[in-house]
């Protein structure tokens, strides 16, 4: 059964598949894997979950009918007493395999929750891969913005040079301490390569003076015009 299967299912079909592998060496992989997928997931644990509580009533009540019937059974004197040591053994054989069960269901409900972990940590590394990508796409074009200006030469308007520093005042985690790094040292290093502009000397010098005249001067000069890496590209330390 596939987890497509396994989810078609009512709660009650659901809950007897789900008892019946619960136990890591009588279950049936396939089936464990569709109950562990993330469509299937919550619900399989809310259902156990159910089924735990369920058996702790269970063993509750037991107790408690169990205590009643010895009172009742002790007050009839020889023959009674006779009667409760006799049902002792059957009771204490259904009350180890509840017991056992609870244990196994407990022990199911902690391995579906760190399932549950995996699933929540992979999709929050895939949600900040995509933020990742979407701000050094925005970088890459911030920076071209800038090299446009270089190659043509023309005056730099403020808005030009407030929208460049951001390359040098925004940051995102690096490496294993998460330190704090530049977009624009993100660019230099890490997700662009660069290609020369021209050999002219005469651009490269309005290159460099279009650069040097923001208020926040970039890092290092810009010397081409950024072509873009790819996050899976990267060599530098993992964000």
């Amino acid at each position: 059964m596939d987890a497509q299967d396994l989810a078609q299912l009512d709660d009650k079909e659901f809950e007897q598949l789900l008892t019946s592998n619960i136990h890591p060496p009588t279950r049936d992989a396939r089936t464990w894997a569709a109950i562990i997928h993330p469509d299937n997931l919550p619900r399989a644990r809310k259902i156990l979950t159910h089924v735990h509580e369920r058996t702790a009533s269970v063993l509750r009540r037991r107790k408690t009918e169990r205590e009643e019937f010895r009172i009742e059974c002790f007050a009839l004197g020889e023959a009674g007493k006779r009667e409760w040591f006799a049902t002792r053994a059957d009771f204490e054989s259904l009350r180890r395999r509840t017991a056992n069960f609870h244990q196994r269901v407990q022990r199911a409900i902690t391995e579906l929750g760190q399932e549950q972990r995996n699933v929540n940590r992979a999709q929050s590394h895939s949600a900040g891969q995509q933020s990742r990508e979407t701000l050094r796409e925005l970088a890459v074009a911030v920076q071209r913005h800038q090299a446009v200006h270089a190659r043509n030469g023309g005056g730099a308007e403020q808005v030009d040079h407030e929208l460049w520093q951001h390359l040098d005042r925004l940051t995102v985690p690096t490496g294993p301490g998460q330190h704090p790094t530049t977009l624009r040292t993100m660019l230099s290093i890490y997700w662009t390569d660069t290609q020369p502009l021209d050999d002219d000397p005469g651009l490269r010098t309005r290159t460099g003076h279009v650069t040097s005249g923001a208020p926040a001067p970039p890092s290092a000069p810009l010397s081409g015009v950024p072509q873009a890496r790819r996050v899976h590209d990267w060599e530098g330390p993992t964000a």
